[in-house]
């Protein structure tokens, strides 16, 4: 887990950028705090900042250069089988000179070419140059865990781990509307695009090859996927076999993500998820350090008794961090500077404090991210299930008219329960596809169409949109809904959050659920596997009761929640008000509408504010980014 960055001139007018890869290496030191280094050949130039976590010693430094001179990689993630892969070079007679999975992973390059990837179990985005050709590969991990954005003109291409350090080049940064379009609805851009036009985001599976001046973007995975695999349904005997592969596919999975030289724990929420990846992986490592994180003062978000009961369960060497949500937003400003892109999750907020307390214990953790969008974990998924059966939404679809008057918070059981209800309520009455998008955001399209002053491009933005919508088909099941999940959700929100809150504590988060060998099993299964009328990932649920105390099979779906909403409305109303959201600072800015944002600060200090505290957070992030980086 590091950072990386790049540049490649195509001709002389690129040529000057070659000489800021250590400016912008410098902004990727909380990514690498444990060693940096450049390298440089005619027009390129490679910046790589290290944490190290296998093999920790400086032979392993990057970039680092093959035995003949001719190649040089820079990357960052994990290669979790690489040992194997390792041994075989060994056997070959291939001189590897340490004991690091990067120097396997470019001899494996120099002899397979980009089909290498393929043997890679594991999470990366990494660059290896050829001198000899002076030609450049570029690749991403297959769902994409580890981040690559991309900027490219006619004169040169720039790649790097973060935003930061592509502006660091002195970039162009003008704002991509139809990106700004998107995320007032759903608070964070979906890939390819970013927030800056030229600026893309390479996608999850893809690999490019830069050579001569010309670039080709190649897909070398994609989950398999095909509807009719799940139009079957399951029997008895076939869902004992499910459950037995599952079990064994995991297992195996959690055993690979336990190979480091630094210590290594686990995040233990208290939920289904992260406490089946403790149960297996408590039995592999004696005494496994797990971490959870306490509210001392909001009990509603409080799950650590949870956490507790797996913890004594599995015998682990547990630790509670009882934070106050004073502690939380200490770090509020902190997470605004690091944020270098519009990116309004405000889970991420309690993720970082808990990445923060627990990178002072070990480097590496293991998680349970992934398991709710490859096996139906969300309340959007037992909804549009229950849609899908002509289900109990028909009363809700219907009694609309009282929900509306009734107050919704997420900050209260009885209050989040309303919130959830007109939600779906207003859902029900959609396509499957607009009913997808819709319960992806927290606003619809006129709304965020009203608050931007400048006219959208409507024909890009719905361009953009249908790609993303693709495999949501008009009389699909809940694994179209999962897939496109994985695609939008995972990669676009769950990922960059663990990855971002991490790595700015140079913390090296890894989840066994995202091993491919499980993506493509949990979309081999049928939806009766998934979810019925009693059970929420019912596969999952299935085949770790035993492993699992009762407290944990039978509560609901809870979110990692903060309390957003009292803040904005106390301790940040001050920022809102007299700075970010002022009428005076908008208007000059340009940018978003004056009457749409009074409405909005109105509404958030009314007595029934619903959701708009999303909306609000949404642009405080944008504001302070903006503030920061284009002002």
């Amino acid at each position: 887990m590091c950072g990386i960055t790049g540049a490649i001139a195509f001709n002389k007018n690129g040529a000057p950028f070659l000489k800021k890869v250590q400016q912008s290496c410098d902004t990727l030191a909380k990514r690498g705090p444990d060693g940096e280094g450049t390298y440089h050949h005619k027009n390129i130039a490679l910046g790589h900042r290290r944490l190290a976590i296998i093999d920790t010693s400086t032979n392993a430094n990057q970039p680092f250069t093959d035995h003949s001179g001719r190649y040089t990689i820079i990357y960052n993630g994990e290669f979790f089988n690489y040992k194997e892969h390792r041994q075989q070079l060994l056997n070959a007679g291939i001189p590897l000179r340490t004991q690091s999975d990067t120097e396997v992973l470019l001899y494996l390059y120099i002899i397979e070419g980009p089909s290498f990837l393929q043997k890679i179990n594991g999470f990366f985005a990494l660059a290896i140059y050829d001198k000899e050709e002076e030609k450049t590969f570029i690749a991403r991990d297959r769902l994409g865990v580890k981040p690559l954005l991309v900027y490219e003109d006619k004169d040169k291409l720039i790649f790097a781990s973060e935003m930061k350090a592509l502006m660091a080049y002195d970039i162009p940064k003008e704002i991509d509307y139809t990106s700004l379009y998107t995320y007032l609805q759903l608070n964070y851009i979906p890939a390819p695009h970013s927030i800056l036009e030229n600026v893309r985001k390479l996608m999850p599976g893809h690999y490019l090859e830069i050579q001569n001046g010309k670039v080709t973007d190649n897909e070398w995975y994609k989950i398999p996927f095909e509807q009719k695999n799940f139009l079957r349904k399951t029997t008895e005997d076939s869902y004992e076999n499910q459950k037995k592969q599952l079990r064994e596919l995991l297992e195996q999975a959690v055993e690979r993500r336990l190979v480091s030289d630094v210590p290594l724990g686990a995040f233990l929420s208290g939920g289904t998820d992260s406490s089946i990846v403790v149960a297996i992986a408590s039995k592999m490592v004696p005494d496994l350090k797990t971490y959870s994180m306490g509210f001392k003062d909001e009990k509603f978000f409080d799950e650590t008794d949870d956490a507790l009961a797996v913890a004594e369960l599995n015998k682990t060497n547990h630790t509670v961090f009882n934070i106050s949500t004073d502690d939380i937003f200490a770090e509020l400003f902190n997470i605004l500077d690091y944020i270098d892109e519009p990116f309004a999750d405000s889970s991420a907020l309690a993720l970082n404090v808990l990445s923060k307390h627990t990178s002072k214990h070990v480097k590496v953790v293991l998680s349970g991210d992934g398991a709710d969008e490859l096996f139906a974990g969300y309340n959007k998924h037992r909804a549009e299930w229950m849609i899908s059966k002509d289900g109990i939404l028909k009363f809700i679809k219907y009694g609309e008219p009282l929900l509306k008057s009734l107050p919704k918070s997420r900050h209260s059981a009885m209050g989040n329960a309303v919130r959830k209800m007109h939600r779906f309520a207003k859902g029900a009455k959609l396509s499957r596809k607009d009913r997808y998008w819709r319960w992806c955001g927290f606003i619809d399209e006129s709304e965020a169409e009203s608050m931007i002053k400048k006219k959208i491009n409507v024909q890009e933005y719905h361009g953009r949109k249908l790609e993303i919508l693709k495999y949501v088909y008009s009389k699909g099941d809940i694994n179209d809904i999962l897939f496109t999940d994985v695609e939008l959700v995972l990669a676009n929100d769950m990922l960059v959050k663990v990855d971002m809150m991490s790595m700015a504590h140079g913390l090296e988060v890894r989840s066994p659920f995202l091993d491919y060998n499980i993506a493509e099993f949990a979309f081999t299964l049928p939806e009766s596997s998934k979810i019925n009328v009693n059970l929420s990932k019912r596969i999952l649920k299935d085949t770790f009761n035993k492993d699992l105390p009762l407290s944990i099979r039978e509560k609901k779906k809870k979110g990692f929640e903060v309390p957003l909403l009292k803040w904005l409305q106390t301790e940040l109303r001050p920022i809102i008000s007299n700075d970010l959201l002022n009428d005076d600072f908008i208007k000059n800015q340009k940018i978003f509408d004056v009457k749409e944002i009074q409405k909005l600060r109105l509404k958030l200090l009314s007595n029934n504010p619903e959701e708009v505290h999303a909306q609000i957070w949404g642009l405080v992030v944008f504001q302070y980014w903006w503030k920061k980086y284009i002002m």
